[in-house]
């Protein structure tokens, strides 16, 4: 007989964030328990049990937007005694940074702690800081350790990390971004804010952590999309009413601002473009490109002029090669510039060759 294996049930999975960084992991449960959004539990990550916050199932579609994101299992609802405990941990949160500020200055590291976190389990204390290079907290976590007799952990995080972790309302009078739904926090570049010509002002565009807000890179990508489709400033384009020259462009509207051969200025809207002319990048590429090759000719010519003049320069030195010391030994710059000690020289050397002329032993 054939035997059939039953194909073992799918246990339902969710997405949970949990944890003062607000982490997101995909959690199983145990059994057929189903879970709703925004629910409390109580889950166990491999940092122990801790409390955490149901966001939606853990859909194909909702895991592709995470990466790699840690696992756990949901072992229950959040109840009142898992509240009573999360206050008695709350309650001693403000000891704890105090104790751990005492022993950072005793030991003189330079570090600035931000933040002390403890598991609900109560096994594991994790203690965020800011440090502009590696700190050695080897000591600092054995005397952590003997004190609140649980496992410490040191992160290391940054200025977004630490507005994530204490800031609570941003400029548009609304909770912070990194603190309510970012899962990560991209690069954000000055160019976003041209882009969308925003104020360039450094006070009005940075957020609560000092740095450019997240929120230039929302519509960045709508407005770099728009941007390429539409010809850009500088171009000549056909219209229904003749030539023109693009000189502005609003991107959100898809208008151009344009000027016209009788230098008339007027807004139209993108798809009022015919047709494009000529494109100023490609005219200058060719020019670029021509100027390069005409550099490269001069320099090729004057190198192969140098190189036959040195060869013709350099042949009667091959065949004479005393003649550069002939001309050192002659005795005219010295005679231009010193006649008397000449004069005196010439007088002296006349008598020895009359001497020598006379037969003298």
């Amino acid at each position: 007989m054939i035997s059939y294996s039953r194909p073992e049930p799918i246990l339902p999975s969710y997405i949970v964030r949990y944890g003062t960084m607000r982490n997101l992991g995909a959690m199983s449960t145990k059994g057929d328990d189903q879970y709703r959004r925004g629910q409390e539990v109580v889950v166990r990550t491999e940092r122990g049990t801790e409390t955490g916050q149901v966001l939606c199932e853990a859909s194909d579609d909702a895991l592709t937007h995470l990466d790699e994101p840690p696992t756990g299992t949901i072992l229950r609802l959040f109840s009142s005694q898992d509240a009573d405990d999360l206050a008695r941990l709350e309650a001693n949160r403000d000891a704890m940074m105090a104790a751990c500020q005492k022993h950072i200055d005793s030991l003189g590291l330079e570090m600035q702690l931000v933040d002390v976190e403890q598991i609900l389990g109560g096994q594991r204390i994790v203690v965020y800081y800011l440090a502009e290079s590696r700190v050695d907290f080897r000591e600092l976590v054995k005397l952590l350790n003997a004190e609140f007799k649980a496992r410490i952990e040191m992160r290391q995080i940054g200025v977004r990390d630490e507005a994530k972790l204490l800031a609570d309302y941003g400029d548009c009078g609304k909770p912070v971004c990194c603190n309510t739904h970012l899962v990560k926090m991209p690069p954000v570049s000055m160019k976003m804010a041209k882009l969308q010509k925003a104020t360039l002002d450094p006070t009005k565009i940075s957020g609560r952590c000092g740095r450019l807000k997240c929120c230039l890179r929302y519509e960045f990508e709508t407005y770099d999309e728009i941007q390429k489709s539409l010809p850009k400033v500088g171009w000549r384009i056909v219209t229904r009413d003749g030539k023109a020259k693009v000189i502005g462009q609003q991107l959100l509207a898809e208008q151009l601002l344009i000027e016209t051969e009788d230098h008339r200025r007027m807004l139209i809207d993108a798809s009022e473009v015919l047709s494009v002319i000529e494109k100023p990048s490609e005219s200058r590429k060719k020019s670029n490109k021509n100027k390069t090759a005409d550099k490269t000719t001069k320099k090729t010519g004057s190198k192969t002029a140098k190189n036959t003049g040195n060869k013709t320069a350099e042949a009667p030195d091959s065949n004479n090669k005393q003649a550069p010391e002939s001309k050192t030994k002659q005795p005219k710059p010295t005679a231009k510039s010193n006649p008397k000690s000449d004069s005196d020289s010439n007088s002296t050397k006349k008598p020895k060759r009359r001497d020598n002329g006379g037969g003298e032993k």
